[in-house]
């Protein structure tokens, strides 16, 4: 009986152990590169809590072109791996055809809420929200009124950080002004600072002092643009303030980090799931920063006011517009 029993153990534990073995996460990065210090690099800091965490390295593919995607995904997928994390919208259709392709497998995307697969899970944001409450703090650090939003490409996504962020600024200064500009219609757009910076001086030039990006690596443009004009910025994604410190108000953060050390842990624990999964203030999926880098910027009045707007949000109070829900923005 014991020798039996001893065996039924070991067989357990060899079992689990060729599940580990036979466990190989991936990542797909979107233009831009994994160090963009916006949106890559926030899925790459939740990849290496994973792999810190586990012991499980990640295989991981840059894009540099929008050729790529499909063909990166589908060798991913060749080389054995298990679970497949694309990052961004833009590899919705890449992956839908590789996870037809491999139903065995399990795949991940971020920004993506419209596909319909039994091996894949889709996880979405709130950006709207975070976009609120760091349009609260812009406007009460404003000291002429007028602040500014860079978008990166002009896409629905885009607008839905605009009109979040307009919305919490016309909740504290109605008559607010708030300049748009949209860096331009193509994948580009994410990784032109000069273009950033260019517009980001055009805003200021118009007597905006604080400018929000939602613009990928083409906000590291905006936020050097206003320090160097003696302004504020507002960074995006990951934690920006440190990139100019004293120069970024704050940061929106989206937990794109969440969304891949999740992926990976649940994969790797058997207990993946697919459909869509939407993270907004509520979920701890948005949220502003707050660091040593921006302390002196932030007034106990201004804390005070964005507090209050997560908390009203969260529950219930406010409800902020989504942009992509009819495409319009009232505020």
């Amino acid at each position: 009986m014991l020798n039996k029993f001893l065996g039924a153990a070991i067989a357990v534990t060899m079992s689990t152990a060729a599940f580990a073995a036979d466990f190989k996460p991936a990542v797909i990065y979107d233009m831009g590169g994994k160090f963009d210090k916006s949106f890559n690099e926030g899925v790459w800091n939740g990849v290496q809590k994973f792999t810190a965490e586990s012991g499980v390295e990640v295989m991981e593919f840059e894009v540099t072109n929008e050729t790529q995607r499909e063909q990166a995904m589908r060798r991913m997928a060749e080389r054995g791996a298990t679970v497949i994390l694309g990052v961004g919208f833009a590899q919705a259709d890449a992956i839908s055809k590789v996870a037809a392709e491999y139903p065995d497998r399990q795949f991940s995307i971020i920004d993506v809420g419209w596909l319909d697969a039994p091996n894949l899970r889709q996880y979405v944001f709130k950006e709207h929200e975070g976009s609120y409450i760091v349009g609260v703090a812009a406007a009460k650090a404003s000291q002429t009124n007028k602040v500014g939003f860079i978008g990166g490409m002009d896409i629905p996504l885009i607008r839905k950080f605009a009109c979040g962020y307009v919305g919490g600024v016309k909740s504290v200064s109605n008559s607010a002004e708030v300049y748009q500009n949209m860096t331009g219609s193509t994948p580009s757009a994410w990784n032109d600072p000069a273009k950033g910076a260019e517009l980001t001086q055009s805003q200021i030039d118009r007597g905006a002092d604080v400018v929000y990006h939602a613009a990928g690596g083409t906000g590291g443009g905006v936020i050097q643009a206003a320090a160097d004009a003696g302004k504020l910025a507002i960074g995006v994604d990951s934690n920006q303030n440190g990139i100019a410190p004293g120069s970024v108000l704050t940061s929106m953060l989206k937990r794109v980090d969440v969304a891949a050390y999740e992926t990976f842990r649940d994969a790797k624990a058997g207990k993946f799931t697919s459909g869509i999964v939407t993270l907004g203030l509520a979920e701890g999926g948005v949220d502003w920063a707050l660091d040593a880098n921006n302390a002196s910027l932030v007034t106990a009045d201004m804390k005070m006011a964005v507090e209050k707007a997560k908390a009203d949000i969260i529950g219930g109070a406010v409800t902020v517009h989504d942009y992509t829900s009819d495409e319009s923005c009232p505020y």
